[in-house]
């Protein structure tokens, strides 16, 4: 059996309970500290993912911590962030309906604290390139924090740059991928990122933002147009009492999708035909009177 061992600078999804989960780097002489005591990370490196540790001092303490490789959802939702998130629903209804995978370009307007910008990297590996952009300084600066703990720093770049007012210098994109106020600007300039068949993927939280979108992906020749709102619910599982749990989130957003297609007129089914007057001739019929 392969057995992956958890090495200096990896990323760790170190669980406690259902409520308190942590994404943390490993760093040989560094400790974390919790209110269930100290985890020493030398006590980590060297050891398998899917282990348990125990918190200092055993002896007062002792708490069980287990230890996990980070999925991309844990990316998500455990990652240091200040703006809304992507959820990780969501971002698989993204990669589903957009085709990326290993080996894709992509180009992603608005990374926001770099949770979707990682799963999209996670995705695209080894050969593929995520080209992440956004005004804010701040977001930018933490994206980047966020994409170095993560391992995927090889695969994505992120920069500063603005899609609405910018020449990105992009062509032959398999997948532009939009999280922004007003993506319905951005779809005439992104078409020419695209390659043929190429896919757009838009993240919206007001349904405003989904009709004017919807509207400019059409007016630009785009094909298979669809928006898409999730749910998801949670179920509670016990021995004589499973239901749903109480607590759901709601809304996220709405995602809309569509793609870039060559559009030629169609010269055999569009063609007009001329029609022959119809007429009848009445003469010889017996009429009522």
């Amino acid at each position: 059996m392969n057995v992956e061992k958890i090495k200096e600078n990896d990323l760790i999804f170190l669980i406690l309970d259902n409520r308190r989960k942590w994404l943390l780097q490993v760093k040989s002489g560094d400790s974390f500290h919790t209110h269930k005591g100290i985890i020493e990370f030398d006590d980590i490196i060297g050891k398998s993912f899917g282990t348990c540790v125990f918190s200092k001092p055993y002896e007062t303490l002792g708490y069980k911590f287990y230890v996990l490789k980070p999925l991309p959802s844990d990316y998500v939702v455990h990652m240091s962030r200040k703006t809304q998130i992507i959820y990780p629903e969501d971002a698989g209804l993204i990669l589903m309906y957009t085709g990326i995978g290993p080996g894709s370009i992509v180009v992603e307007a608005g990374c926001g604290s770099g949770a979707l910008t990682c799963i999209l990297g996670n995705y695209v590996r080894p050969h593929g390139h995520v080209f992440s952009y956004d005004i804010n300084e701040k977001s930018l600066k933490r994206a980047k924090k966020n994409v170095l703990r993560a391992n995927l720093n090889d695969v994505i770049t992120i920069q500063y740059g603005d899609i609405l007012e910018n020449n990105l210098e992009h062509d032959n994109v398999d997948s532009v991928v939009l999280d922004m106020a007003q993506p319905w600007k951005a779809i005439k300039k992104i078409k020419n990122y695209l390659k043929f068949s190429g896919t757009i993927a838009s993240f919206s939280p007001t349904i405003e933002q989904v009709k004017k979108t919807t509207f400019a992906l059409i007016k630009n020749d785009f094909f298979e147009i669809d928006s898409y709102e999730l749910f998801k619910r949670k179920l509670q599982v016990r021995e004589n009492a499973t239901r749903p749990e109480i607590r759901m989130i709601g809304h996220t957003g709405y995602m809309t999708f569509g793609r870039k297609i060559k559009n030629l007129k169609n010269p055999y089914r569009e063609k007009k035909h001329e029609v022959p007057k119809e007429f009848v001739d009445l003469n010889g019929m017996p009429l009522r009177e």
